[in-house]
């Protein structure tokens, strides 16, 4: 009897809690921040994207460039939040993956009139790594070869 009534209270728990998870706030894109920019000015957003270019350390705050494969937005954090990013995004490392939450500015008076967020709060949600391209000799080869072939078409012309 005893796990009926068990059973029936987490039935109804389950539909009390399931609009709290349902109504869990997405991260924003950034093309949807930018082009709705007015809209969005003094809220706090949640954007989530790669850290990449460099951490740039300002006395206890850092400026971060957030890239969610679309476009950059620079985040201006407190400089202890940042401790625990360890990749930063380039040509040869998968910056890590972060998870944003602040105030968005659409002409941050504070920073000349950028649009830019400051950072309540960072989650790391996937740490990055280094990135390891592979020489593949068949493409040397054919770029070498083509060169040549253009150089002996220069020469018999």
């Amino acid at each position: 009897m005893e796990t009926k009534n068990l059973n029936i209270l987490s039935f109804y728990l389950y539909f009390l809690l399931l609009p709290l998870l349902c109504y869990a706030e997405q991260p924003m894109k950034s093309i949807d921040l930018i082009a709705n920019a007015k809209e969005y000015d003094g809220k706090i957003v949640a954007f989530e994207g790669e850290v990449v270019g460099d951490i740039m350390v300002r006395k206890e705050y850092a400026w971060l460039s957030i890239n969610d494969g679309l476009n950059a937005i620079g985040v201006w954090i407190k400089k202890d939040l940042i401790r625990d990013i360890l990749y930063i995004g380039n040509y040869k490392v998968k910056g890590d993956l972060v998870e944003i939450t602040g105030k968005f500015n659409r002409a941050c008076p504070e920073h000349g009139g950028d649009l830019d967020i400051h950072a309540q709060s960072i989650t790391k949600i996937n740490s990055g790594k280094n990135i390891s391209y592979i020489l593949d000799v068949k493409t040397i080869f054919l770029a070498v070869g083509l060169f040549f072939l253009i150089l002996l078409i220069f020469i018999l012309q």
